[in-house]
């Protein structure tokens, strides 16, 4: 099985930026590589997780940013205790640090053909929308796009 799900990526960039890792069979979210990746930087870091900027962000996001463990996993309830617990370090500073009252989280734990994910390497996203919006303006909230198996 590859690193990466083709079938759901959102761009050309991104889906060519994952053939070139893919290729390279380079895991983009463990750490030794995306500290090295020109494009996604590390914003800062737990003992056992990571933050940055989503590459390739959801329309209609103000923010999006993704919690990434250092250990290579594709469920949460993989990651070790140690780095479970860590997990609600990584999200109450990242809610601190951008003053956070309104946010959602996604994670997909699993095979990406079924859950819309692109990478075999879990994250969360943690995301938020525009902002305030006007009482006369249509609101519509960022949506998480999750599938279910292909071909339905």
């Amino acid at each position: 099985m590859t690193l990466y799900y083709f079938g759901n990526c959102r761009t050309a960039e991104q889906r060519a930026e994952m053939e070139r890792l893919d290729n390279e069979g380079i895991c983009l979210f463990c750490p030794e590589v995306i500290r090295e990746h020109e494009q996604q930087q590390i914003l800062w870091e737990t003992a056992h997780w990571m933050v940055t900027p989503n590459e390739f962000p959801y329309a209609g996001t103000r923010l999006h940013l993704l919690l990434i463990p250092k250990e290579h996993a594709t469920d949460l309830l993989e990651l070790s205790s140690d780095a479970r617990a860590d997990f609600w370090e990584a999200l109450a500073s990242t809610k601190d640090r951008y003053g956070l009252d309104h946010y959602g989280l996604g994670v997909r734990n699993g095979d990406c053909r079924y859950t819309g994910g692109t990478i075999r390497h879990l994250h969360v996203h943690v995301l938020t929308g525009p902002g305030e919006v006007a009482a006369d303006k249509e609101f519509t909230p960022v949506r998480m796009r999750f599938t279910s198996a292909p071909g339905r």
